[in-house]
């Protein structure tokens, strides 16, 4: 039994309420959208410049994994599911566990990218902290207008206790993915 409440609470949507309302069809007419701390949010369109880095990037960590005979497995685009609330679908996810039905577990992840043209204040904020919160061992964002990738890892509470910057052009190894090093091509 809920306590009596004076004002309005909102209500955080769990993942299976948000899974089921998109079965239903009822985010049809929004094309994507993501589950973030039980709120859902419309994802904007990808323009060409997000959606060039980011299977540049795709590209360069996929050969790396191969190369290193990894066992983690690059996706584009993939929802990960992160309890009780969050169904966030980066850009790009490195998993351990590529086969099987449904969002990608959470103890699989390895690694997150995320491609901001427009929206970098919230990839570097509330998802960073989302990420963090998670226990995401470490997260990307690629900066398109500052021409950097924001790699933050070492997750403590709701966020990164580890940061660097690398430019476009510059190589970047993973902090906790083992011979994952990759260079990001300029635009």
């Amino acid at each position: 039994m809920l306590p009596l409440n004076t004002a309005p609470l909102p209500v955080k949507l769990r993942i299976e309420d948000y899974l089921l309302l998109d079965r239903s069809g009822a985010f049809d007419g929004y094309a994507k959208t993501e589950l973030i701390e039980g709120q859902i949010f419309y994802m904007n369109a990808q323009h060409r410049p997000h959606a060039r880095i980011k299977m540049k990037l795709y590209d360069a960590i996929s050969a790396a994994l191969r190369e290193a005979r990894s066992p983690f497995t690059a996706f584009v685009e993939a929802s990960i599911s992160i309890p009780d609330h969050g169904v966030p679908e980066p850009d790009i996810v490195l998993t351990s566990e590529p086969d099987g039905e449904g969002l990608i577990p959470l103890a699989s992840v390895a690694l997150v990218i995320e491609i901001a043209d427009t929206t970098l204040s919230t990839d570097l904020g509330r998802k960073a902290a989302l990420y963090a919160t998670a226990g995401i061992p470490e997260y990307w964002v690629a900066d398109i207008e500052a021409k950097v990738i924001h790699q933050l890892w070492a997750p403590e509470d709701d966020a990164y206790a580890q940061a660097r910057a690398v430019a476009f052009g510059e190589r970047i190894a993973a902090m906790t993915v083992a011979g994952l090093v990759v260079e990001v091509a300029a635009q």
